[in-house]
């Protein structure tokens, strides 16, 4: 049985809610739409599991018109058809370069960055390889509504085979490294999942197929 709601309501019960804070020019309406903010945090952290009173001050740091996050992933392969993972800090486990888009960056500036910060190599954006809504693939529950992009980077640097990794430790990532898409290392299912790595590698290889869009 689907639970109820579910999280695509209380997103939308949340963006109702800001919009109602940002737009309403009455008191009383103000009132209302942040007891209903509230009342989705309280429903949100019942869904996925997180501290209710941090997902409610993240709800009330918000500001303005509610709109989708933007997560940018480099898929970075090697000339054997590897693909490039980098493992997370935060959990442990693997994942496409890549993060969160920040204002005053494009796509491709934040795969770039993130390619250099989280494994030490250099890259060029080559082409746009899918524009997906998390909500259609079965990542465990978030709490915001994301759209992920995945660019096609190549490498620019003199790494080989045979030469040492780039990679450094940092606060974000622990190690970086190539793989092979049908032996993948434990993902970080919130970031990506094994069938979305392995299609990206599809993508990349295989230009006539396309971009892949949710």
């Amino acid at each position: 049985m689907v639970p109820y709601p579910t999280l695509a309501q209380l997103r939308e019960l949340q963006a109702i809610a800001q919009a109602g804070l940002t737009y309403t020019r009455d008191p009383y309406d103000r009132d209302r739409f942040a007891r209903l903010r509230d009342l989705t945090a309280e429903l949100l952290a019942a869904q996925t599991g997180q501290d209710v009173t941090e997902v409610t001050e993240t709800l009330r740091a918000e500001r303005g018109y509610l709109t989708p996050k933007v997560d940018v992933r480099a898929v970075v392969l090697n000339a054997a058809g590897q693909v490039l993972l980098t493992r997370e800090r935060e959990d442990g486990r693997w994942s496409l370069p890549g993060g969160w888009a920040d204002p005053g960056e494009s796509p491709r500036m934040i795969a770039v960055r993130e390619v250099r910060e989280e494994t030490g190599r250099e890259v060029r954006p080559v082409r746009l390889l899918a524009a997906l809504d998390k909500a259609q693939h079965p990542h465990p529950p978030d709490l915001w509504a994301v759209y992920k992009l995945f660019l096609l980077c190549e490498l620019t640097g003199p790494e080989t085979a045979h030469t040492e990794n780039p990679h450094a430790e940092n606060i974000e990532t622990l190690e970086s490294a190539f793989f092979a898409p049908g032996a993948l290392p434990p993902l970080s299912l919130g970031r990506n999942l094994p069938e979305q790595v392995r299609r990206m590698v599809e993508l990349a290889q295989n230009p006539g197929l396309g971009v892949d869009v949710d």
